[in-house]
C-alpha cells in the first residue's frame, strides 16, 4: 500500500522556522552531494519506516544539515537516523523564493527530445523559434482561461496534448477526438475554445488519446492545463500571462545551458 500524504504528515514533525532562517545562502539550483554511503542509508531507513512509499533518491540538502528524499511525488527532508521527517517548503528569506518547489521542478524534469510531439497538435505564433508544450482538457475552464493568454503570446510553438479528465469532464474525450479528426486541428482547437463550435465529423479516426493518457501518466500530470517548457520543466496551472512569458524565456535559456554543457 503506497503511503498517502497524509499519513507522513501525521508522522512528520514539523519545523516552523522564523524567517530570517528561514533557507541559509543556499541556492535553490545548488549542486547537491553525489549519492553517499550516509545517503543510502538513509534511503533505507525511509523505506523501512515507511513501506510502500517510493523513494527514488536521497541527497544530502543545503539545509540545515538535512537530508532531501524524493519521496512519492514530493520533496521531504529527514536527519540523517530518520528519527524526524519534515514535509512542508523552504523559503529563502530574501527573494521569497520557494526552494523546495525549485528544486521540486528540477528533479521532475524530463528530457524535451523524449516527448512524442506526433501525438501532439502543433501551432506556431510569428517566427515560433520559443517552444512549450501543454496538457489540456476542451472542458477544462483553466484550459480556456490559459488559451485566451495563448493568443497573446508571440514567436513561440505550442504542442497541445489531447488530455482529457474524464472524471471530471464526461464528455471530453468525444470534443477531443472530434477536434483531433478535423482538418485542420489547431484552427479547429481555437474555434472550440473561442466559440464553441466543433469540427463536423464522427471522431471514428485514429487518435493519440489513450497514449497521451499514458503519457501524461508517466509525467505525473494530475491536472489540465500542465506546462512543458524547453528545458523539460513541468508546470501545472493556468499561468497569468507575464509568468507564462517569463517561465518560456527561463526555459529556453536553461535547456541552451544545459545543452552547451553536453
Amino acid at each position: 500500500m503506497r503511503i498517502s500524504f497524509v499519513h507522513l504528515a501525521l508522522a512528520a514533525l514539523i519545523l516552523a522556522l522564523p524567517p530570517a532562517t528561514a533557507a541559509q545562502d543556499a541556492k535553490p539550483n545548488a549542486p547537491r552531494d553525489a549519492p553517499t554511503k550516509e545517503a543510502a542509508a538513509v534511503k533505507k531507513l525511509l523505506e523501512e519506516k515507511f513501506p510502500g512509499a517510493a523513494v527514488t533518491s536521497v541527497s544530502k540538502s543545503p539545509y540545515f544539515g538535512l537530508y532531501e528524499a524524493q519521496f512519492d511525488d514530493r520533496i521531504v527532508y529527514t536527519d540523517a537516523k530518520v528519527t524526524y521527517v519534515l514535509v512542508g517548503a523552504i523559503y529563502d528569506a530574501s527573494t521569497k523564493q520557494n526552494l523546495t518547489e525549485a528544486r521540486q521542478r528540477e528533479l521532475n524534469r524530463v528530457a524535451w527530445d523524449s516527448l512524442p510531439l506526433d501525438l501532439a497538435f502543433k501551432r506556431v505564433k510569428g517566427k515560433g523559434t520559443r517552444k512549450f508544450a501543454v496538457f489540456s482538457d476542451p472542458d477544462c475552464p483553466f484550459c480556456k482561461r490559459i488559451e485566451n493568454d495563448l493568443k497573446r503570446l508571440d514567436d513561440v510553438t505550442i504542442y497541445t496534448f489531447l488530455f482529457p479528465i474524464d472524471q471530471l469532464h464526461p464528455d471530453a474525450s468525444r470534443k477531443s477526438a472530434l477536434i483531433w479528426c478535423a482538418p485542420d486541428r489547431a484552427k479547429a482547437w481555437d474555434a472550440f475554445f473561442e466559440g464553441g463550435t466543433l469540427p463536423d465529423n464522427k471522431g471514428e479516426c485514429a487518435t493519440p488519446i489513450k497514449d497521451t493518457a499514458l503519457l501524461g501518466t508517466r509525467l505525473r500530470v494530475a491536472a489540465t492545463p500542465t506546462l512543458v517548457f524547453a528545458d523539460g520543466s513541468v508546470m501545472p496551472g493556468a499561468l497569468p500571462l507575464a509568468q507564462l512569458e517569463s517561465e518560456i524565456n527561463k526555459g529556453e535559456a536553461e535547456a541552451k545551458r544545459l545543452a552547451a554543457k553536453k
